[in-house]
């Protein structure tokens, strides 16, 4: 017990040769606590035992921090593919509109000429006669 007793104390005298210490120590918080002992352990046992979960607490507020972060990353690249994707879509379906708009226009650009040619020529050579003698005929039977 007295060998304890005197480790204790060269612990002690070397926390107080320790120049940090002895900086602390002529300041008016060191000389106050120097005179509350009470106050100092309490201090010190405070301290010590909070230095754990504040710890935790900064440990988790940088995961949370740095997840977030990443998950924010990971959330717009998602929505940028989904808006890519969409827009890819919309554009084929653009392109495919256009390209059967094309194909009618273009069929009704060939026929219609052609119709009206027919038509010109059916116009000129009495096509109409021809129809109502064949319209005759039929009345005839």
């Amino acid at each position: 017990m007295i060998q304890s007793a005197q480790v204790w104390t060269s612990l002690v005298k070397n926390l107080q040769d320790d120049p940090r210490v002895a900086r602390l120590m002529t300041t008016r918080m060191g000389q106050y606590l120097s005179s509350h002992p009470f106050l100092a352990l309490t201090l010190l046992m405070f301290s010590v035992m909070a230095a754990l979960p504040v710890g935790i607490f900064f440990t988790f507020a940088l995961v949370t921090g740095v997840i977030s972060a990443t998950g924010f990353v990971f959330v717009e690249v998602i929505l940028l593919i989904v808006g890519g994707l969409t827009l890819l879509s919309i554009l084929v379906g653009i392109a495919l509109f256009s390209l059967l708009v094309s194909v009618v226009v273009n069929a009704l650009i060939i026929s219609i000429p052609g119709q009206l040619k027919n038509y010109a020529h059916w116009a000129k050579n009495g096509v109409n006669q021809k129809v109502e003698s064949e319209t005759s005929g039929l009345k005839e039977l």
